[in-house]
Formats: structure tokens, C-alpha cells, sequence
């Protein structure tokens, strides 16, 4: 099984090496074909070992392939850990990887950077596979930093639009203060469990809960305690929690298919995954877990009511990824990590599907984003317009759609948590089911039904898109409709995932295994919950606002001004980040400059060491005058001075 692993690892890494370096030889056909090709073999492989998990009891890898560096009694392995959970997270983002290469071919066809981006993000792959697949700290932070640098590449991708300019280095800075929480946890690791490698490190968390450290002289805090929340500062930038969210929806600025592949399947939701994989420190402390839970409640609330006013369609979805990630954030805090991974698998899949959806309408309205410029597509875009609704249906958590088994999970397990904060989180997390379904039909009337809303030009040349964009989603609603009908009960219920999660207390989800009478029924009992009737009342108030009465939304927008800014203005995070941030650190630059280059650094050291030799040397120049006589006379007054200091030494 080791050279499986390593193809499923390596063989994107081949794919983006060869479609970088020889894409003007083998073309933009080869450079396609090569990537396509390079991660199909990926996710056959990872899907051959998730069935082979599944039906011949594979055991679990865990083994050291190289040793890159060794300090002492310490160890820097790049190894594999492959499990149920990595399993899964290797068949989710090898599938989804899959499906936007062979988007790519139709949505970037006439670009000029054709080839560049099939090898971005086929290298993407490649990151993503190594930290799922890493056993260790340091390989973790290998593909934790990697990720973050092709995204910054992604974002970018446009480079002569000053807006993309700005994005992927705004996803650049903010992911860097997450990530130095992230090291300072590595760090912490290191220090207190000597040791990088998960499996050790889980096997001392017991040794290691009582001890403390000072942060400050006189407090006390516990190691496990602020090494968990050191690391979920990592997961707050890479997976987009209030506040180190603000990179996400300015990174819409990337081609659709990075939307699509970044900020929907994968690199989001590397925190939620790393999370869940130190599920065995993270039980040890339950402020961490608090703290994680309402972070992830707050996220899941509030970064939705933003998508209500939000007019961009990649927008409203980019919010809607931050407002699902605070759900799957919710559940790791309250412990019910399958729930976690379970949403992630199925967000996945209905996520993508409506960001390459979007993108379908982008290309058939020549690159036009907004949606007030938009109407009645589902005459042009049939295809389009029925896989666009399959994915809302799963957002909202319809009963008998993906999202509707693994959102349920989430909220009942957030309900029946007993810690600090749960309380608080269930209110939030509910009523973020009604707002989910209240922007999610309104993106979908606005674009696919009402009046059109285009130009006469743009309704001469719109179209169904070609099928290599039709395609993907056509098989990316497939699993959006049906995979929550045999994965429920495994993930949730059973015990799929072994030792990969540790929950140490009371199971989250044990209320609602013991009303799980297969999918069919859960289905139909979720009619008779809150949450459902919430959906639906989200999507008919939208279907009355946005359908039948557009004109209550602007009246709305005007009756409600104020409150109406403050989304429109994201609660300002970007004027204070601005403020604060980015103006203060260019003044405190410029204090630094100042007095501190200028009075300092230039005028003592530099200036004054070269008025210092002026001095020195102009005072010798007087004494070098080339007669022979003065010579002399300096040699005589140097001797007096000579034999002078030898006579006092010697009367002395």
C-alpha cells in the first residue's frame, strides 16, 4: 500500500511539474490532458482505498518514508498517516479536484495563462494531499503553508487587475496571523510533548493535561489548553473564522474554478480537518472547545446575514462557505467531530457544484457578476438552472438532500452540548437556518427566474454551456442529492472513523442516533423540526420578497437603512483592518523611519561615523605636511614621551 500512497501524493505534484515547465511544448491540450490525468489517477486510488477501508478491513498506515532532519532525540519525519479520516478527505479532494480540471478545460479556454493555471492548481492538489495524508507536525505545516502559497497564486491568478492584486495579498497577511498562532502551537507541541509525530504526541496528552505554563508572571495556563487554542488560530485563518475571515470573499477576485476548489472543498476546510484530527489534545480542555464553539456560531450567523445584501453571485456563495464552515467550526467545538467532517464531505460536494454554477452563468453572461443584471436564465440554461437548485436545496438542508442529514447532526449535537457557550451557539446556529434559505432563493430567483434583467446584447449570446462545464456538475449534484442516504449512518452513528476521533465524554450525538430509523424516515421527521420549518420559511419569504413583490426589498433596504450599511459594510472589519492595521503599522513604519533610521541609524552611525573620520582625518592631514623636519621633531617628542613613561614606571 506504501506505493499507492505515494502515487495518490505524487501524482498531481508529476501533472503540475510537467504542465509547468513544458506547457508551451506539449501545449495547452497536453497540459490539460497531463493534469487531468495525473489527479483521475488520485482519486481512483483514494477511491479504491476508502472501499478497501470499507469492505476488506485495510488496516490503518502509519509508517516514516524519509527522515528530513534530526536534532538530538528528535525526529523530522515525512510520513503518511492514512485512516478512515484521511481516507475520506483524500477521496473528497482528489473527486472535487477532478471535476474543476475538467471545468477548467471549458471556463479557461481563451485565457493566455492556460497552462500556468492547470499547473497551479493541479500543484494545489498535490499540498492538499500531503497535509490530509501527513502524520506529523512538520509535514502538516508543509502542506498547511503550501496550500496557502498556490491560493495566493490562484487568487492572483488575473495579475494585471489591481483588485486580484489586492485579494491574494490580503488572503496572504491575514492567513499569516493565523498561521504564526498555528506555529507557536507547533511550537508548544514540540516543547512540552518532545515529539512531532501525531502518534506519540496523542499517547503523552494525558501526562502532559495537568501541567501549566506562565504567560503572564502569576497566571497560570494550561499547556493543553493554550496549545489547542494556539492551533485553532491556524484554523481560524486557513478555515475563515470571524475574525481572520475577511481574505475569503475578496478571493472571489481568482478564476470560478479556484472558488470552487479553494474556498469550497478544500483548503477551507484544512482547519476543520486539522481539528478533528487533534481531537485527542482538544478533549483535554474544555475552554478550548468553548472557545471553538462560539468562534464557530458567531462565524455561522453573522457571515450570513452579509450574503443577504451581497449583489456579486460569487459573493453570496463566498459568504455563505464562511457562514457553513461557523457550522462545521460549532460542531468540533461541541465535540460531535464526525458531524464536522460529515457537513465538510457534503458542503463539498453541493458548494462546488453551485461555485462552478456560477460560473456557468458568468461565462454564458460574458464575465457579468451581478445579479440585479441577471433573470430568467433557467429559458437558456436548463441544465444549469436544475443543478442550481439542487445545490440550494442541500444548502438549506432540505430533508433528503445532502445538507439536510449532516446540518441536522450538527445542530442537534450543538443543542445537547452541556459546556459553556453551547447555549449561546444552538441560538445562533438555528437561526442561521433561516437566514441560509432566505439568501440562498434569493440568489436563485434573481439569476435564474423573475423578469430578464440583461441587455439586449448579452440575451443575443446567451447559452447552456458546453458540456465540459455541464458535466462536472451534473456529477457533482449526484452525491449532493444522494450521498447522505448510505454515508448517515456509518459516519454519524457507527464506528467509521475508530480511533481517528477521541471524544472523551458523553457522545454529542447519541439523542440523535436513537431517532435514526434509517435515512428515509429521518428525512421525513425532520418535517416536524424547527430547523426545517425555518428553511422553509426563509425560502418562501424569499420566494414572496424576490418572486411575486420586488419592490419590498428595496423598500426593506430603505426602511432598514442603517442596519442595511452595516452588512453592506461587512461590520467594517475592512475599515478597521484598514484603520488600525494597515494605516497603523504604515505610521508606526513611518515613526520608525523617523527616529529611528533617519535621527538614529543615518545621522549617528552612518552620518556620524563618516563626520567622525572627516574629523580624525583632517586633524592628520595638518600633521602629514612632507617636510623632513617636522618628522623629526614628532620622532624627538615621541621619545621624550617614551622615556618619560619609563622613568615614572621605573620610580614607581
Amino acid at each position: 500500500m506504501q506505493n499507492q500512497y505515494l502515487i495518490i501524493a505524487l501524482a498531481p505534484l508529476a501533472g503540475a511539474i510537467v504542465a509547468g515547465l513544458l506547457g508551451r511544448k506539449i501545449g495547452r491540450a497536453g497540459a490539460h490532458w497531463v493534469t487531468i490525468l495525473t489527479v483521475g489517477l488520485s482519486c481512483i486510488l483514494s477511491l479504491d482505498v476508502m472501499r478497501r477501508f470499507l469492505f476488506q478491513d485495510l488496516p490503518v498506515f502509519n509508517e516514516n518514508l524519509y527522515t528530513w532532519l534530526s536534532v538530538g532525540d528528535i525526529e523530522f519525519h515525512v510520513g503518511f498517516l492514512v485512516d478512515k479520516l484521511t481516507a475520506l478527505m483524500m477521496c473528497v479532494v482528489t473527486f472535487v479536484s477532478l471535476m474543476v480540471h475538467i471545468y477548467t478545460v471549458g471556463y479557461m479556454k481563451d485565457d493566455d495563462g492556460y497552462q500556468r493555471f492547470f499547473s497551479y492548481i493541479s500543484l494545489f492538489t498535490f499540498a492538499m494531499l500531503m497535509l490530509v495524508m501527513s502524520n506529523n507536525f512538520m509535514q502538516l505545516f508543509f502542506g498547511w503553508e503550501a496550500v496557502g502559497l498556490v491560493s495566493y497564486l490562484l487568487i492572483g491568478f488575473w495579475h494585471k487587475k489591481e483588485t486580484a492584486i489586492f485579494a491574494n495579498m490580503k488572503a496572504f497577511l491575514v492567513n499569516r496571523v493565523g498561521d504564526f498562532g498555528f506555529l507557536l502551537g507547533i511550537g508548544c507541541v514540540l516543547f512540552y510533548f518532545n515529539s512531532m509525530d501525531y502518534s506519540e504526541v496523542f499517547a503523552r496528552a494525558d501526562s502532559v493535561q495537568g501541567m501549566t505554563m506562565e504567560l503572564f508572571s502569576g497566571h497560570h495556563w494550561s499547556v493543553i489548553t493554550v496549545t489547542c487554542i494556539l492551533l485553532f488560530i491556524g484554523a481560524m485563518g486557513k478555515s475563515a473564522q470571524a475574525p481572520l475571515h475577511v481574505w475569503l470573499p475578496d478571493s472571489m477576485e481568482g478564476p470560478t474554478p479556484i472558488s470552487a476548489l479553494i474556498h469550497a472543498a478544500t483548503m477551507v476546510t484544512a482547519g476543520i480537518f486539522m481539528v478533528a484530527r487533534m481531537s485527542p489534545l482538544f478533549e483535554f480542555s474544555e475552554v478550548a472547545l468553548s472557545f471553538v464553539l462560539i468562534i464557530g456560531a458567531i462565524t455561522a450567523f453573522f457571515m450570513g446575514l452579509i450574503g443577504l445584501v451581497q449583489n456579486d453571485i460569487k459573493r453570496v456563495i463566498a459568504y455563505s462557505t464562511l457562514s457553513q464552515l461557523g457550522y462545521m467550526t460549532a460542531a468540533l467545538g461541541a465535540s460531535a467531530y464526525s458531524a464536522a467532517i460529515f457537513h465538510l464531505m457534503t458542503h463539498a460536494f453541493f458548494k462546488a457544484l453551485l461555485f462552478l454554477g456560477a460560473g456557468s452563468v458568468i461565462i454564458a453572461l460574458h464575465h457579468k457578476q451581478d445579479m440585479r443584471e441577471m433573470g430568467g436564465l433557467r429559458r437558456y440554461m436548463p441544465v444549469t438552472w436544475i443543478t442550481a437548485w439542487i445545490g440550494t436545496l442541500a444548502l438549506i438542508g432540505f430533508p433528503g438532500f445532502a445538507g439536510f442529514y449532516s446540518k441536522d447532526a450538527i445542530i442537534s449535537a450543538v443543542s445537547h452540548a452541556t459546556r459553556d457557550g453551547a447555549g449561546f451557539a444552538s441560538v445562533l446556529l438555528i437561526a442561521g437556518v433561516f437566514v441560509t434559505a432566505l439568501y440562498s432563493f434569493r440568489l436563485l430567483y434573481l439569476v435564474f427566474h423573475n423578469k430578464e434583467r440583461m441587455d439586449e446584447q448579452t440575451r443575443s449570446h446567451i447559452h447552456e454551456s458546453p458540456w465540459v462545464v455541464t458535466l462536472p456538475l451534473i456529477l457533482l449534484a449526484i452525491p449532493s442529492i444522494g450521498i447522505s442516504w448510505w454515508a448517515t449512518e456509518p459516519l454519524l452513528f457507527g464506528d467509521f472513523f475508530g480511533s481517528a476521533i477521541t471524544v472523551l465524554g458523553a457522545n454529542p450525538l447519541a439523542t440523535l442516533e436513537s431517532e435514526w430509523h434509517g435515512p428515509l424516515a429521518f428525512a421525513l421527521h425532520g418535517f416536524m423540526t424547527l430547523p426545517v420549518w425555518l428553511a422553509i420559511a426563509g425560502a418562501l419569504l424569499a420566494t414572496i420578497i424576490y418572486l411575486f413583490r420586488p419592490g419590498i426589498a428595496d423598500s426593506a433596504a430603505k426602511g432598514l437603512r442603517p442596519l442595511h450599511t452595516l452588512l453592506d459594510r461587512k461590520y467594517y472589519f475592512d475599515e478597521f483592518n484598514q484603520i488600525v492595521f494597515a494605516r497603523g503599522a504604515r505610521k508606526l513604519g513611518q515613526l520608525f523611519y523617523r527616529f529611528g533610521d533617519q535621527a538614529i541609524i543615518d545621522r549617528v552611525f552612518v552620518n556620524g561615523s563618516a563626520r567622525m573620520v572627516g574629523w580624525v582625518s583632517g586633524i592628520l592631514r595638518q600633521v602629514q605636511t612632507g617636510r623632513l623636519y617636522h618628522y623629526a621633531f614628532g620622532m624627538i617628542i615621541g621619545l621624550i614621551v617614551l622615556l618619560g613613561l619609563f622613568a615614572l614606571t621605573t620610580w614607581n
